[in-house]
C-alpha cells in the first residue's frame, strides 16, 4: 500500500472508535488501521468526567483506554487534533484540514455527537461549559472550589450527574431545569421527586420548569435571565441540554441519515465499506423491534468491537443489549432496555425511593427495568425483556 492508504480508517477518538479497533485486530492483526480524532487525547473513558475524576476515586492518567504503545505494538496510527473535513465515498478517500488524503479499504464514522446549544443571547459565549470533553473536566476543575457559583444548565443525565459532583466539592450549585425534577424523562414521578428532595436536603438550588433567555456576563459573574423572570448569577455556568449526532461526514458521503446514521444489523450504513457505531449511530435493537440510537458507555464499547470485527468480514449481527449506569450522591442505579417515564411503571422497592427494581412496561409486558441500588441484576434484567416477560402487581410509583 501507499503510504497514505490504509486497509481500515476509523474517524473518531471516542469509545466507539478505540474499541472498533480492538475488534479489528482481533480478526486481523496485520491490517494497516488509521485512527483519525479530533481532540488532542489518547481515547478516554467519559463516565469519570461527572464521577470518579471528581471524588478522587480516580486520576485523569486512569481514565485512557490505551496508551500509545499499545497503538504503536498494534501497528495502529493515531492522528490527534485531526479534523476529518470530507469523505469521498465513490472514491474512498478521507480528506483531513491540513490537506492530507487518506485511502481505505473499510471505514467506520464513530463520530459521536455534539453538546446541544443554547440558542439565546449569550448562547456562544466562549467562557461557557458544553460539559462533554476531558478538557472541560480539566478547565473546570481548576475553576472549581467551595463556595464557588456554579449554575448548571439542564437535569438529565449530564447535568444532574455534574451537580451532584461540585455540590460534593462545596461549590454552591444552582440547577435550571425545563422538567419538573431531575431525569424527569426516564424516573417515574415519585422516584423524580425523592431525588429532587435529596439534592435540596444537601444544598442544591433547584429552579424547574423554567429555561434561559439569556446569558451576559459582567466582570466576572455570569448573569442568567430565565423565562419566569429569574436572574441567577454564577462563576462557571455548565450547559448539559443533550447532543446531537454528528452527521456531518455521513451527509457528505451521500450516506442515509435520520435520527443518526442508518445502519443494518451488521453496522453498515448505506454505503456497504462505510460503518457506524457509537452515539452517531441509528441501529435495530432487536430485542425492543425499533430502531434507535443509545447514548451510553457499555452501546459505544460494545457496538465498536462488532463493527470492528465486521469491518474485517465477521459478519456478526449487533444484538447486544446495552445498559446504562449513573450515580447521583448516594443513588446508584443501572438499567437496561426501554427506560422512559412515558411507560408504565410497576416497582418492587425493598426501601421506597431508594433501594429496589422499576419495571417499564407496554401492556404488562417488561420493557426495561431500572435497579436501584440492587448490583448484579442485569444480565436476569435482559432476560425479562427478551422473554417478553409479564407484570401484573400494583403500581408503586
Amino acid at each position: 500500500m501507499m503510504p497514505n492508504d490504509f486497509k481500515y480508517i476509523v474517524i473518531g477518538g471516542g469509545l466507539a472508535g478505540c474499541y472498533a479497533l480492538d475488534g479489528i485486530r482481533s480478526q486481523d492483526p496485520k491490517g494497516s488501521a488509521l485512527l483519525i480524532s479530533s481532540e488532542d487525547h489518547l481515547p478516554y473513558d467519559r463516565p469519570p468526567l461527572t464521577k470518579k475524576l471528581w471524588f478522587g476515586k480516580k486520576k485523569v492518567e486512569d481514565i485512557f483506554i490505551h496508551d500509545s504503545k499499545h497503538f504503536a505494538d498494534n501497528g495502529i496510527e493515531v492522528l490527534l487534533n485531526t479534523r476529518a473535513e470530507t469523505v469521498d465515498a465513490r472514491n474512498k478517500t478521507v480528506t483531513c484540514g491540513n490537506g492530507a488524503v487518506y485511502r481505505y479499504e473499510k471505514l467506520l464514522l464513530a463520530t459521536g455527537g455534539a453538546p446541544r446549544r443554547l440558542d439565546i443571547e449569550g448562547g456562544r459565549l466562549e467562557e461557557l461549559y458544553y460539559y462533554r470533553y476531558l478538557d472541560d473536566f480539566l478547565r473546570l476543575r481548576s475553576q472549581v472550589g467551595p463556595q464557588t457559583r456554579a449554575l448548571v444548565i439542564g437535569g438529565g443525565f449530564i447535568g444532574s450527574e455534574i451537580a451532584a459532583a461540585l455540590n460534593i466539592n462545596k461549590a454552591d450549585v444552582t440547577m435550571l431545569m425545563h422538567g419538573p425534577y431531575p431525569v424527569d424523562k426516564v424516573f417515574p414521578e415519585s422516584l423524580g421527586r425523592a431525588i429532587q428532595q435529596d439534592y435540596v436536603r444537601r444544598g442544591v438550588k433547584i429552579v424547574s420548569h423554567d429555561s434561559p433567555v439569556s446569558i451576559t456576563k459582567s466582570g466576572s459573574t455570569f448573569f442568567t435571565r430565565t423565562h419566569s423572570g429569574n436572574s441567577i448569577g454564577a462563576d462557571v455556568v455548565i450547559v448539559g441540554v443533550g447532543i446531537e449526532p454528528e452527521m456531518r461526514l455521513a451527509k457528505q458521503a451521500g450516506l442515509a441519515v435520520e435520527n443518526g446514521v442508518i445502519v443494518n444489523e451488521f453496522l453498515q450504513s448505506s454505503h456497504p465499506d462505510i460503518y457506524a457505531a457509537g452515539d452517531n449511530a441509528f441501529f435495530p435493537y432487536q430485542a425492543l423491534g425499533i430502531r434507535t440510537r443509545v447514548e451510553h458507555w457499555d452501546n459505544a464499547v460494545n457496538q465498536g468491537k462488532t463493527a470492528g470485527m465486521n469491518m474485517v468480514g465477521a459478519g456478526v449481527p449487533y444484538t447486544y443489549m446495552p445498559y446504562f449506569f449513573s450515580d447521583l450522591f448516594d443513588f446508584g442505579y443501572e438499567a437496561v432496555g426501554l427506560i422512559s417515564s412515558k411507560l408504565r411503571t410497576v416497582a418492587d422497592w425493598q426501601e421506597e425511593n431508594r433501594t429496589g427494581i422499576i419495571y417499564y412496561l407496554e401492556d404488562s409486558t417488561v420493557k426495561g427495568a431500572m435497579m436501584c441500588n440492587v448490583w448484579e441484576k442485569v444480565d436476569e434484567a435482559r432476560q425479562w425483556i427478551k422473554s417478553a416477560r409479564h407484570i401484573d402487581v400494583p403500581v408503586h410509583v
